[in-house]
């Protein structure tokens, strides 16, 4: 097995170290990157997915990030806007971060941007992106290695209507991500929405909320429940016996959450920006690399951190080492001259990724683990729907 993890990192540092020297006089810099996700209660998973990706990254690249030497301070948001915003200050204002890379969720991300980018430092989303900073609230030193919330919803909303659902009942949590969710599903679903439920982000008993699905007998539902979450509602709609209504999810069905639900969560569908059966090699390497080190499947969150980093390194190495030289690195991470782990990859001009999107399902694999599988492209080179409306200064 220590051959195998040696040839895939080996892969790895092949597609993210491109043009090593950098400046001599740069090599006694230090890199300052703070780490923020959710690393505690039922949502921890997710944001011990992203920082295992980026830190893995992190190590393909020999710890370095753009040749510099890279010190790393990880934080837990605890997924409280109010603590994140202070830790989010520290990070900047204490610890001098130059990036700070997260956060997993949307109402986090809302708290910390103001006081990360204000503080002089690049934030980089690896997940979170929500509609406000697509559009009319983009920001300069803000970037996301994710996609616009609404997109991957967006697959499951145009699969429903290409499917002829008629009457679906939507289920999201309470908050930006949530409503974000819902919209893009109506954007390209043009059915009736019998009912739309917004729970309280965290709620784990949706008794309440299958007994109205159980009276609506919707055509299909389609939900968004990340995390912890997702494992309970998965569990709690196959014991509610409801298995005869279709059910279509986004990030309720993923590589955090399948080794919990396992069998219950087969054969649904989900959308997203890439599989770990993505077939190009660097992602290979990546789904190798991940699996021998963590000893887990890899999902969206680990491997929008890992670019993430490789964004970083891109940057670093376009503005020739120097950290001072904040221009430099803004138009480092425009470029991202780098090879994204799912292929066809840039960002746009509000700092959002234009990208494919597929439609996935859940499988499990002969050595017993569990995965969401490509099953087809549903979107190609797929730009948000708000990047108009940023005026980007």
């Amino acid at each position: 097995m220590t051959m195998i993890r040696t040839v895939a990192l080996g892969l790895l540092a092949a597609t993210a170290l491109t043009g090593s020297a950098l400046a001599q006089d740069a090599a006694d810099d230090k890199l300052k990157v703070g780490l923020m996700f959710t690393l505690s209660g039922p949502a921890a998973v997710l944001g011990e997915q992203g920082r295992d990706g980026f830190m893995l990254a992190v190590e393909t690249m020999g710890g370095k990030l753009g040749g510099l030497e890279t010190e790393i301070t990880t934080v837990d948001d605890e997924l409280k806007p109010d603590i994140a915003a202070n830790k989010a200050r520290e990070l900047v204002e204490r610890d001098d971060a130059d990036f700070v890379v997260g956060p997993i969720f949307s109402n986090i991300l809302m708290a910390i941007a103001k006081p990360v980018t204000d503080g002089g430092a690049f934030l980089i989303s690896p997940n979170a992106g929500t509609s406000n900073f697509a559009g009319a609230e983009c920001n300069a030193n803000l970037f996301v290695s994710s996609y616009q919330n609404d997109q991957v919803h967006e697959v499951l909303g145009k699969y429903a209507e290409d499917t002829g659902y008629k009457r679906l009942f939507l289920l999201a949590p309470n908050y930006q991500a949530g409503k974000d969710s819902l919209a893009g599903f109506k954007r390209s679903y043009k059915g009736e929405v019998v009912n739309e439920i917004y729970t309280p982000l965290g709620q784990l008993d949706f008794s309440a909320e299958l007994a109205q699905i159980a009276a609506e007998q919707p055509d299909a539902v389609f939900t968004f429940m990340p995390g912890g979450m997702g494992v309970n509602l998965v569990k709690q709609y196959r014991q509610a016996g409801l298995d005869n209504i279709p059910f279509l999810s986004a990030f309720t069905v993923d590589e955090t959450t399948l080794p919990a639900q396992q069998d219950a969560a087969v054969g649904f569908f989900g959308g997203a920006n890439w599989a770990p059966d993505m077939d190009n090699e660097q992602s290979k390497a990546f789904v190798a690399a991940y699996e021998e080190k963590y000893g887990s499947v890899p999902g969206t969150y680990a491997m929008q951190a890992y670019d993430a980093a490789q964004m970083i390194d891109s940057a670093i190495k376009a503005a020739g080492g120097d950290l001072s030289d904040k221009d430099a690195l803004r138009a480092g991470l425009k470029a991202a001259d780098f090879q994204s782990l799912r292929g066809d990859f840039s960002i746009g001009d509000n700092h959002y990724p234009i990208q494919d999107f597929y439609l996935v399902k859940v499988a499990k694999r002969d050595d017993g683990k569990y995965q969401t599988q490509i099953e087809q492209k549903i979107f190609d080179d797929y730009q948000d729907n708000y990047a108009a409306d940023c005026k980007m200064q």
